[in-house]
């Protein structure tokens, strides 16, 4: 099973993600700085959030978020979907999940190559051999590497059904250009002032 992303459109994606996530990067820099300091005042555990993640051909890789959870709050239930209204996610967790922020550390990720701008958010491997299990098409995300955000995020949000996401990952890999790129790009920063889409 390949990618539909190579050649040319592999290289011209490539340089969009390291020109576009460089100046994110550096952008979002003073955002990660303050955002960093709330969390620490405002609940216990570290600033930030590694997580064992699914990327492309299913190659395992760190993702780095902000952390929006109270510290160890899956150490009970274990890897769950998030849901509408997640207890376990903290007042400025919220906020950042709201607005993203809590994602602006993965510009990271897409400098190191794990990630990319727009794609399909990478999933935990628990969480991906389960759903791997119980829907056919969900391996198909594994076709092409994982975004910061993406067709899906955008218009579902956090707490889509695993089903629904599939469906739209699916559609953007089919559908893929860089111009689709472009107009996730410009989706998500309304998504980020409106709230739109986010949960």
């Amino acid at each position: 099973m390949g990618t539909p992303v190579k050649g040319w459109k592999l290289i011209v994606k490539r340089a969009f993600d390291l020109i576009v996530g460089l100046v994110g990067f550096v952008v979002s820099l003073p955002i990660i700085f303050i955002f960093s300091i709330l969390v620490a005042l405002t609940s216990k555990g570290p600033v930030f959030y590694m997580q064992e993640r699914v990327g492309l051909m299913g190659r395992c890789f760190k993702v780095i978020k902000l952390r929006s959870m109270y510290q160890d709050a899956e150490s009970r239930t274990g890897a769950v979907w998030a849901k509408k209204n997640d207890p376990r996610i903290t007042p400025i967790g919220r906020v950042m999940r709201k607005t993203r922020i809590d994602e602006l550390p993965q510009f990271w990720n897409v400098l190191k190559g794990d990630m990319s701008l727009v794609g399909p958010r990478p999933e935990r491997p628990i969480l991906t051999e389960k759903f791997s299990q119980e829907f056919a098409d969900f391996p198909k995300r594994l076709r092409i590497i994982p975004g910061i955000t993406g067709y899906a995020q955008i218009n579902g949000g956090y707490d889509i059904a695993p089903n629904e996401k599939c469906k739209l990952d699916n559609y953007y890999i089919e559908h893929y250009s860089l111009w689709f790129d472009i107009k996730m790009l410009f989706g998500t920063v309304e998504v980020i002032f409106t709230g739109n889409g986010a949960r």
